[in-house]
C-alpha cells in the first residue's frame, strides 16, 4: 500500500473528477428521460419502438459509441464533452424504461381524484404522478448511477482523465497497486453515490416511508414469521 499512500492525493483529484463526469451525465440523463418516459407511457402505440429504440442504446460498445458520436456531432472525440455525451445516451437507455413503469405504478384512481379536483395534465404529473412515481423512477436511477460510475472509466481510452487513469497507468507500469486504488476507488464512490441516493430519497419522499411502515404493520403474525 505504499504506492496508495504516497499518492493518495492523485487519487482524490481523480475522484473528484470522475464524480463530476458521472454526475453530469446523470443528471442530463433524467432530464431527458422524464419527458421521453411519459411520452411511453402516454401514447402506448410509441411505447414498444421508443423503449426498445432507447434500450438498443445501451448494446452499442462504449469505445465504439465515443468515435461514433463526435463524427455524428461534429466535436473532439478526445474531450470531456465526448465522454459525458455517450455517458447520457447509456443513462437515457436505462431510465426511460424506469420512468414509464413508474408511471404505470401510479393508481387510475388518483389520477381521476386529481383531474375531479381540476387539475390540468401538466400540474397533475408534476405534483401528483411523478412523486408518485419517485420510488421506481429512483429505482432506476440507483442502477444509472452505478453504471455511468463504472464506464466513465472508459474514458481514459480516449485521453479523457478520471479515475480510469490507475487502469491504464497501473498496467502500463506493472503497478498492481495502482489498478487496485482505481478499482477501489470506483466501488467507493458507487456505493457513496448510491447511499446519497437512499437518503435523498427519503427526504424527498417521505410518503413512501410511511406507506412501507404501514404495511409493515398490517403484516398478520403468520405472515411476519414466514418473512
Amino acid at each position: 500500500m505504499t504506492w496508495i499512500g504516497a499518492n493518495l492525493g492523485l487519487i482524490l483529484d481523480l475522484t473528484a473528477v470522475h464524480l463530476w463526469q458521472s454526475v453530469v451525465a446523470l443528471v442530463l440523463g433524467v432530464i431527458l428521460s422524464v419527458p421521453l418516459g411519459r411520452l411511453a407511457w402516454r401514447y402506448r402505440l410509441v411505447r414498444g419502438p421508443l423503449i426498445l429504440l432507447t434500450g438498443l442504446l445501451y448494446t452499442i460498445p462504449s469505445l465504439a459509441l465515443l468515435i461514433l458520436l463526435p463524427a455524428v456531432l461534429g466535436y473532439s472525440a478526445i474531450s470531456e464533452t465526448n465522454l459525458v455525451v455517450a455517458l447520457t445516451v447509456y443513462a437515457v437507455a436505462i431510465l426511460v424504461r424506469a420512468v414509464a413503469d413508474g408511471l404505470d405504478s401510479v393508481d387510475d384512481d388518483v389520477r381521476r381524484a386529481a383531474t375531479a379536483m381540476g387539475y390540468g395534465s401538466a400540474r397533475r404529473f408534476w405534483t401528483v404522478e411523478l412523486p408518485l412515481a419517485g420510488p421506481v423512477i429512483l429505482a432506476g436511477v440507483r442502477v444509472t448511477a452505478m453504471s455511468t460510475i463504472a464506464l466513465a472509466t472508459v474514458g481514459t481510452l480516449i485521453g479523457v482523465t478520471n479515475l480510469g487513469y490507475l487502469f491504464t497507468n497501473g498496467l502500463d507500469r506493472r503497478l498492481i497497486e495502482e489498478v487496485f486504488a482505481g478499482v477501489a476507488a470506483v466501488v467507493v464512490l458507487a456505493v457513496l453515490v448510491d447511499a446519497l441516493l437512499v437518503l435523498a430519497g427519503r427526504l424527498l419522499m417521505p410518503w413512501q416511508r410511511a406507506a412501507t411502515g404501514r404495511g409493515r404493520a398490517a403484516r398478520t403474525p403468520a405472515e411476519e414469521v414466514s418473512a
